[in-house]
Parts: structure tokens; C-alpha cells; sequence
């Protein structure tokens, strides 16, 4: 008779395990979860077995007698990435071509020191042969993540290209925030 009684027990604490395991309890309803998921134990993630309005819940009729049953759990939203990302670091720009008469683009490479895509703005000045400027240009691109990008950026005017001798990028590519 011992150990029927140790059977038995040992039978509903495995039941009990088991029940709790797979998201079913004992008359409480607990199957809020991390990830959105019902983790009641049901065989459809979209079905809601829980009627609960958002004033309190509504009363069920189950087989012990009636049934409070709670709010629905919803999954707290985590920080979005742009909220809880670094700042973005600025970019370099380097000048691999100067625009022409022939060809009005300056080609400039813009290198993303982030581990995320980012949109940068790079400056080009157009300098005459005494060095003052003559026209300034800027454009934006957006470079993958710790990647490089190709801008060709089109000259400010061809009355700049008649006496331009050479052309500056800002080495800075300002990451837009």
C-alpha cells in the first residue's frame, strides 16, 4: 500500500510538470511570453482563447464554477535600433576624379566607418588657378555598412569648368544623424 501512495504522488507531480511544461496550469492564466507568442499550448498561434476585455476581463463559465479571466499579456516592444544605436561616426571622402570640360563629374569614394548603412553629405570645391573657389557642390550617398560607395557628382556650372584648374573634397563625409 506504501507504495501505491508513492506511485500515485509521484504520478501527479509528473502530471503537474508536465501541464506546466507545456503552458497549461492549474487555473491560472499565465501565458504572456517575450516573444508575442500565446505559449498556451494550443496547436494555432492565432487563436485567442482569451476573451479578456481591457476593463478587467470577463467571467467564463468552466466546469469548477465560473472563471475570472485576466487581460491579454501582450509582449512588451523593445528600444527600436535607432534608438539605442551609437551616433554615427563621419565618413571619409576621397577625390578620384576631377570634373572637365569633357566630362562635368567629379568621382568621389566615401568609406562608412559603422557597423550599419548610413547616408552621408560630401562636399566638393572647384578651384580656380590661383586657388580661390569658384563653385562648391554638395550631394549625398548612402554606403552600406562598414563598406565604400562611388559618388559622381556633377560640377556647379560650365562657366566654373571654363577656369577651373582643380578640385578639393572635404575629407569628412558627414554621417546624417
Amino acid at each position: 500500500m506504501h507504495t501505491r501512495g508513492r506511485r500515485l504522488r509521484f504520478t501527479a507531480v509528473l502530471a503537474l510538470t508536465v501541464l506546466t511544461l507545456t503552458g497549461f496550469s492549474t487555473g491560472r492564466h499565465h501565458s504572456h511570453s517575450r516573444h508575442g507568442s500565446s505559449g498556451g499550448g494550443c496547436s494555432s498561434s492565432s487563436q485567442d482563447h482569451d476573451t479578456s476585455t481591457s476593463s478587467g476581463g470577463t467571467t467564463h463559465g468552466s466546469t469548477n464554477g465560473s472563471h475570472r479571466s485576466r487581460p491579454t499579456y501582450r509582449s512588451t516592444p523593445t528600444a527600436t535600433s535607432s534608438a539605442t544605436a551609437r551616433p554615427l561616426k563621419d565618413g571619409t571622402a576621397v577625390l578620384k576624379r576631377c570634373a572637365s570640360l569633357d566630362d562635368p563629374y567629379s568621382t568621389v569614394e566615401v568609406r562608412n566607418p559603422n557597423g550599419r548603412e548610413a547616408l552621408f553629405t560630401v562636399k566638393v570645391a572647384y578651384k580656380g588657378g590661383n586657388g580661390s573657389t569658384l563653385a562648391d557642390t554638395t550631394s549625398q550617398v548612402s554606403v552600406p555598412a562598414n563598406g565604400r560607395a562611388t559618388l559622381r557628382m556633377a560640377a556647379a556650372g560650365t562657366g566654373a569648368l571654363d577656369r577651373l584648374d582643380h578640385c578639393e573634397v572635404d575629407p569628412r563625409a558627414t554621417a546624417d544623424r
